[in-house]
This record gives structure tokens, C-alpha cells and sequence, in this order.
């Protein structure tokens, strides 16, 4: 039986009047986002039809999730609600902190060891508030989740950018910031844009080598990693019928790389299968009650350029393998390609490692097709030449896989086997061959690939792809191997070649799990104690912002001007950073160092106007707010980019950067900046980004007047004394520029609930 039955039962009982109703509204059919959208509003008497990419809308999620290193924040601001339970079911899941290292039995001992205050911690606020909570080593957010608690045509938030994997199961799941998942859990609305619409059409039917992995690398190609922003990404066709639903979230969870607000399927009998299969019975049976409403209408899906703003059409019988990167998601080059390419751009051909795993691809089905190339190797007696890792997706999927033998067959080729959790996927693995300086490749199918992001080295050039050709380009230890025409030489001197790979959709046996790691918290837990200790390096109660004082901004001083991508991964490293993840002010120590200063292309390396010397970002900055000088953060396009952790935001926030001005935001990211009371704006005229100088002094001469949609003009003052007034641009309603006033969205809520 599903979790949170009722609720879901609830959602369906409403959504055939309530879907009836915004079609009589919008007066034509509606696509299945539409439908999710307009069944989960806020207000449910709402007679408006809402503008996509124009109107603000607020909407009721039906559930919460929330992973261990973004959940710290989000739980400490939701300790200052003053609520006594969530007003929505929300967990949390110890995913994050688990360092991939020796293999899963040591790298969880030492795991919760090392982060046992934050495990209990989180544990004691889960129980105190009626938070599900998920151990470590239960294994990765998006999985259990999908495992769980995700449901056709529901709505969801979560504090992690690849919540949106849950739109292989027909949600409409979204990845916010802390401060977005503390108003849901304190009972007030979810706010949005209404988002855009991308449909795209799959025809025919994946074969050989082709795995769902390689639509969405296809997809991140063609739209680039900021082509989707603002916009739900909705496939739909013969060939969407013909995906897995584990292959379904595997697209959906990599939207997040083309800046997809999220990416949705309807239901199908695809995702019946894996209800059913999951012991979801209840909820397969109550979603065929209302099927047609889970999915969009006929006449949507037989003209789409009607009713999408966008259509791209893919048809998976000519579909060919990828590989994308490095060092972004967007780079897209078929298997075939990859010889001449690599050549081109001097990218190292041998590969040192392969990594199967993360919250994209480590289904059951992922690792059987995997294990199936791996099987060859040990029948072919073909050596890998390159090391193999695995991080299965949950306990559930471990267990399973050890049972039919899966895991067994990585171990004969001396793979590790590391634990139910994200490891290397977002920074934490401990390479056992840490490169310096050379330049090296490695291959995963992960969903990022940014520079420096699994081993902190920016020498290392990341490419993604599917399970299957991870396995393949690991084993044959050549970036260029391309298995539909390449042969190996094996350990007796014979060639030999690879066979198609060959996947499982469903364990034939059913799933099986001891203990799937999950912990029902308290009915009343008004008794639960939660302490943090003053001197603790890993957790810290939050104090407030101080709210706006009304006034122009003047005299702000340039912190850093970065210079093309800057990711979350810039502004608020992973990796070893996520042990201060619950303690803003030594995570703060990590601010933009990754950044790039446009002045002399170095990071961490930025010039003091206070003493005119050059330091690190944090220390030049906390220098500034010492001596209560308001900074400014200049930016590229797509600033933010990336995951949706609102560290990335907090951590200039309480350093003392009162605005970040950039030609272009990532969707999340601008948000979470909102939401902790800062100031982020675009250039109005993108070039007037190259105006800005190293000594640079900004006036935001009009800020006392700020509304929606009116400019704020900026006075820039150069160290010689001329001057260049710009216009900067913002996306800030009456709402939102409430919460600048107030300082946060949080100290909004305070007041409320004073």
C-alpha cells in the first residue's frame, strides 16, 4: 500500500472537475501540465486563464521532499515558522553525505561517523514536525521517491533540482529552495510563473545500443543548457509509450541541464507496470479511475504546434547513442562522432574511470542492461581497462540486484560497489587516483558534468551517457570506442565485440528489501528536544536579515565581476563543502570561490577597494560588510545555473552582497535570491556589462520607488569619476518585493504567525 493514500485519492477525487472547469476556462484542450497546473491552484475558484511566462500563480503541492544537505537550511528556517507539524507530507532523505570511497559498507560506517550530528539532527527535527525520514543508506532522494511517494498527475516540490526525475511517474515535480519548501510545509501557497510549454513528439522505438538516456542528451543538444528555462518540458507519442517508467524519469531528471522548470509523460501502462510492481496497487487502480485526465488531450497530442509554444519531434528508431560534454551537459556528440571530435578538441582519450550510478540512472532496468555488457567482458574474457563504479539507487534496488545476481557480475570485474547514495554524482568521492595537472577523461551517467564537479579537479573532463556505454567505454578504456563497430581484444589475443546491450524492466521475481531504511516519525512530537551546540562546526541557528531600510542603495563597491559560466557549483561548491551545509556562516567560507574574475581570469583572486589589494572572495567580502560597505555580484548569462541550493543565495546574503546584476538567470536561482531578500536584476542592454570596471562604485538611484515592472536605474562610478547610468530589469511582484522589504520570505512568515 502507497504512502499518504488519502491525500492521493483526495487529488483525484477533485481533478476531473477541476480539470473540466480550467478547459472551459482556457476554452480549448489541455496538455497534461496544464491539467497538473490548473488541479493544483491554489485557489481552486480561480475563473482566470493564465498567461505562460507573464503571470505569477500560486499553486497547493501535494507533497515535499528533501535531501540531507539542502535540508539542513530548509529545516532550520522552518524551525523559525513557528508551526508545531508540516501542513504537508514531506521526508527527507540522507543521500548527500556519503562519501564514496573503499565501498558501501565502509564508506556507511564512516559516513555516519563523521556526519552522525547532522543524521540526528535531522532525524530529531523529522520526528519533532511528522517528517518521514530516510537513513543514510537508503538511498538516493529521486529514486525513493519515485519507488514511494510519486503519483500520476500529482504536484510536488523539493529542495534538490533533479526532483523533477519524479516527471517519469506523470507529476509535475519541481526542484526549489529552502525557503520555497519552508512556505509549503508552513501551510501557505507555492508561487510560480506559469510556465511555458515545450512538447516533444517521440516516435518509433529505442533499439541496439540507443537507451532513454541518450533522448534527453539529444534534447540538452538541441536546447541548450538554458533553451528550456521557464518552460515544462511534456513528451508525448507512440515512442513515450514505448519507454520505461524508470527510462521516463531519466529524461524527466535531466531536463534540470536545459533549465526546465520540469519535464512530465502521461500515464501510462508503463507506469501501471511500475506502481504495481512497486507494491502500488491502490494507487494504480484509483489513477485508471481517472486516466484520461493524467494525460493530455487527444486533440493537444494529434496538433501540437497549436497548443505548445515549442514542438520538437525525435524518432527513437533513428535515435543514435551519446555522449555528452565535457564540462557541460549541452555538448552533445554521437558515439560516432566521438573519434573525430575528440581529436579535434584534444580531449584525452583514455578513460580512467566509469561511474554508474546518481538519481538518473540507477534503476533496476539501468543496472540490468549495464550488467549485461559487464557479463560479456567476464563471458569474453575481456580485462576492463578502465576502474568501474555502482552506486545503486536505493536499498530496495540493492537488495534486488544482489539477489538475481546483478552485482555479483560488476564484482567479477572488480568493480566497487559503492553506497545507495549520490558519491561521486555530486562531488563526493574520494578517487582513489587522484590526478594533478594532467589532463584525464572519466565517464558516467550522471546528469552534470561542469568542470571540477566529481573530484574537485578541473583537469578532468567528464562525459555523460547511458549505463550501458558507460560500461562499455569503461571496459574498452577508450573515449572513441564505439561498440556498434569496434572490436576488443581479449585475453587469449582474440577480437571480439559487444553485443547489444539486453535490459530488465522489472525484476521477473518482484522487488525485496529486509530493511528499506525508512523511519515514521512520531504522531505527537511536541516532547522531541533538538539541540545544536554553540561551538558546532556543522549546524548553526539562523538569524534573521535585516530587512530593507527603505532608501536608495548608493556607494555599493564591485565584489567580483565573474566571467562566462557561473554555476551553483561556482558560487557554492559541493564536494567537501557539504559537511558545513547546516552552518551558513562556515559555508560562507566558500563563497564564489569558484567563480571566474573577468579582470584577471583567475578564481578566488578578487581586488580589495578597501585596501587595493587582491584576496579571496569571502575574505575580501566579510572585510566589506566589517565595515558596513553594500556590495554588487556582476554576472554572465544563465547565472546560477545548475542545482537548486539556496546556499548559493544565502551565503552572499549574510556576507554582506546586497545585489547580483547579470545578463541572464537560471530559473531556481533567481528565485532562491528573491526569497532571502536580495536584490537580482538584468541588464537591460547586455553589452553594458562590458562597462563595468574593477573599481567600480554603484547608485541604485531609484530603488526607493521599486515596483513591478518598472527598471531600476543604476549610476556606475568609475574610479576616474565618469559615470555610466544603466537600466537594470527585474521580475519581482508585489509579493516578492514584500519580502525584500521584510528582508526574507521567512521573516514574512514570522510576521504572519506572530
Amino acid at each position: 500500500m502507497a504512502y499518504d493514500i488519502d491525500m492521493i485519492k483526495k487529488v483525484y477525487s477533485q481533478i476531473t472537475d477541476r480539470v473540466d472547469k480550467a478547459r472551459e476556462v482556457v476554452g480549448k484542450p489541455l496538455t497534461l501540465s496544464e491539467k497538473i497546473l490548473y488541479s493544483h491552484l491554489w485557489d481552486a475558484a480561480s475563473n482566470k486563464a493564465f498567461k505562460r511566462g507573464e503571470d505569477y500563480v500560486n499553486f497547493s503541492p501535494d507533497r515535499i521532499a528533501c535531501q540531507d544537505a539542502t535540508a539542513q537550511m530548509a529545516l532550520l528556517q522552518f524551525m523559525q515558522a513557528g508551526k508545531k507539524n508540516v501542513e504537508v507530507p514531506t521526508t527527507v532523505h540522507c543521500d548527500h553525505l556519503i562519501q564514496a570511497k573503499q565501498g558501501a559498507v565502509k564508506d556507511l560506517k564512516r559516513a555516519n561517523e563523521t556526519s552522525n550530528e547532522v543524521f540526528d539532527f535531522l532525524g530529531s527535527v523529522s520526528n519533532k514536525y511528522g517528517i518521514g525520514f530516510w537513513k543514510p543508506g537508503a538511498g538516493i532522494i529521486h529514486q525513493v521517491v519515485l519507488e514511494n511517494y510519486a503519483f500520476p498527475g500529482g504536484m510536488m516540490i523539493g529542495t534538490d533540482s533533479h526532483t523533477v526525475n519524479a516527471g517519469g511517474l506523470g507529476m509535475v515535480a519541481v526542484g526549489v529552495g529552502g525557503a520555497d519548501a519552508v512556505d509549503v510545509m508552513a501551510g501557505m501557497p507555492w508561487e510560480l510563473k506559469f510556465p511555458k510549454l515545450i512538447g516533444v513528439k517521440l516516435t518509433g522505438e529505442l533499439n541496439g545500443w540507443t537507451a532513454s538516456k541518450d533522448v534527453i542528451l539529444k534534447v540538452a543538444g538541441i536546447l541548450t543548457v538554458k533553451g528550456g528555462t521557464g518552460a515544462i518540458v511534456e513528451y508525448f507519442g507512440e515512442g513515450a509509450k514505448n519507454l520505461s517508467c524508470t527510462g521516463k524519469g531519466t529524461i524527466c531528471n535531466m531536463g534540470a541541464e536545459v533549465g526546465a522548470t520540469t519535464s512530465t509523460f502521461g500515464y501510462d501502462d508503463s507506469m501501471e507496470r511500475f506502481l504495481r510492481a512497486t507494491n502500488r496497487d491502490d494507487v494504480a487502480d484509483a489513477a485508471n479511475g481517472v486516466r484520461e485526465y493524467l494525460t493530455g488531450d487527444d486533440e493537444v497530442y494529434a496538433n501540437p504546434e497549436q497548443y505548445f509554444d515549442e514542438v520538437i519531434e525525435i524518432n527513437l528508431s533513428e535515435l543514435k547513442p551519446h555522449l555528452n560534454g565535457p564540462f557541460t551537459p549541452d555538448l552533445a556528440t554521437p558515439i560516432s562522432e566521438m573519434n573525430v571530435k575528440a581529436k579535434e578538441n584534444d580531449w584525452p582519450i583514455n578513460v580512467d574511470w566509469g561511474l554508474i550510478g546518481s538519481c538518473t540512472n540507477s534503476s533496476y532496468e539501468d543496472l540490468t542492461r549495464a550488467a549485461s555488457i559487464a557479463k560479456q567482458a567476464v563471458d569474453k574474457k575481456i580485462k576492463p581497462k578502465s576502474d568501474l563504479g555502482i552506486n545503486p539507487g536505493s536499498e530496495q534496488i540493492r537488495f534486488t540486484a544482489q539477489r538475481d545476481g546483478l552485482l555479483q557480475i560488476f564484482e567479477d570485474l572488480d568493480a566497487t560497489i559503492f553506497t545507495n547514495a549520490c558519491g561521486p554524482c555530486i562531488g563526493q568521492w574520494d578517487r582513489s587516483d587522484r590526478k594533478g595537472e594532467e589532463k584525464n577523461t572519466i565517464v558516467h551517467s550522471f546528469n552534470r558534468n561542469f568542470s571540477k564537479r566529481a573530484d574537485g579537479n578541473p583537469n578532468t573532463h567528464a562525459f555523460v551517457g547511458s549505463p550501458e556505454m558507460v560500461a562499455a567505454i569503461a571496459i574498452s578504456g577508450r573515449l572513441d570506442f564505439d561498440p556498434t563497430r569496434d572490436k576488443l581484444m581479449n585475453e587469449d589475443g582474440e577480437e571480439v565485440m559487444l553485443e547489444e546491450p539486453q535490459g530488465i524492466e522489472l525484476p521477473t521475481r518482484g522487488f525485496a528489501v529486509e530493511d528499506a531504511g525508512y523511519v515514521e516519525p512520531r504522531k505527537d512530537g511536541s516532547g522531541v528536544v533538538i539541540n545544536v551546540a554553540e561551538d558546532s562546526e556543522r549546524l548553526q541557528l539562523l538569524t534573521p536579515f535585516e530587512p530593507w531600510d527603505g532608501k536608495n542603495l548608493m556607494g555599493a563597491k564591485l565584489l567580483i565581476k565573474a566571467d562566462g559560466k557561473c554555476t551553483t557549483d561556482h558560487i557554492s561548491m559541493a564536494g567537501p563543502w557539504l559537511r558545513y551545509r547546516g552552518h551558513l556562516d562556515n559555508i560562507s567560507n566558500n563563497c564564489l570561490i569558484g567563480a571566474i574574475n573577468a579582470y584577471n581570469m583567475k578564481a578566488n583572486f578578487v581586488k580589495s577597494q578597501i585596501t587595493g589589494d587582491y584576496a579571496g572572495v569571502p575574505d575580501t567580502q566579510r572585510e566589506y560588510k566589517a565595515k558596513g560597505i553594500p556590495t554588487v555580484v556582476v554576472g554572465d548569462h544563465n547565472y546560477g545555473e545548475g542545482s537548486s541550493r539556496e546556499h548559493a543565495a544565502m551565503e552572499p546574503r549574510h556576507l554582506g552582497v546586497f545585489v547580483v546584476l547579470v545578463k541572464s538567470f537560471a530559473r531556481i536561482h533567481e528565485t532562491n535570491l528573491k526569497k532571502q531578500g536580495m536584490l537580482g536584476v538584468t541588464f537591460d542592454n547586455e553589452s553594458d556589462y562590458d562597462l563595468i570596471k574593477e573599481d567600480d562604485t554603484f547608485n541604485f538611484i531609484d530603488l526607493e520607488s521599486f515596483a513591478p515592472g518598472k527598471p531600476i536605474t543604476i549610476e556606475v562610478v568609475h574610479a576616474d569619476g565618469s559615470k555610466d547610468t544603466i537600466k537594470a530589469n527585474h521580475t519581482y511582484n508585489e509579493n516578492q518585493i514584500e519580502w525584500y522589504k521584510e528582508g526574507s520570505a521567512l521573516n514574512l512568515i514570522k510576521k504572519a504567525n506572530a
